[in-house]
């Protein structure tokens, strides 16, 4: 069985098939990232697996990554700050390239990798099936 949230996070939906809870997170998650305009350090930290001091040093070592910050310097990520970031996060974690290597990547393709685009979905497959194997 399948457990998820509808996307005001009020009602839990229960399907049987594997293939209706994986459409079903893919598109909360899809859904969620189109409606939501900004988002905090924490919750990209949270989405990359990674902590938010990593997200501060990239923005030092990445003259493109500039989320916007209020007055208190609180950092709001965009939907355009995310995607670059999860490039970087491929880059240097997935690939193994340092940071001039992924700079240097960056320069000179500014389209996402398909790799990326799979590794991704590999890796949320990989905890579904990790939730499935632990409400057994």
């Amino acid at each position: 069985r399948c457990t998820t949230l509808n996307t005001k996070n009020e009602k839990i939906i229960n399907r049987t098939k594997a293939t209706t809870c994986i459409s079903l997170i893919g598109w909360k998650k899809h859904h969620h990232m189109e409606t939501k305009l900004y988002y905090s350090i924490g919750e990209v930290a949270e989405m990359l697996g990674v902590n938010t001091s990593m997200l501060r040093f990239w923005e030092t070592e990445f003259k493109d990554l500039r989320p916007v910050k209020n007055k208190k310097g609180t950092r709001s990520y965009t939907q355009q700050d995310i995607e670059l970031l999860r490039r970087i996060h491929y880059l240097t974690k997935e690939c193994g390239l340092t940071l001039d290597g992924a700079r240097q990547q960056l320069k000179n393709d500014k389209a996402p990798d398909k790799n990326m685009q799979v590794v991704d979905t590999l890796k949320e497959l990989k905890n579904f099936l990790i939730q499935v194997k632990q409400n057994l």
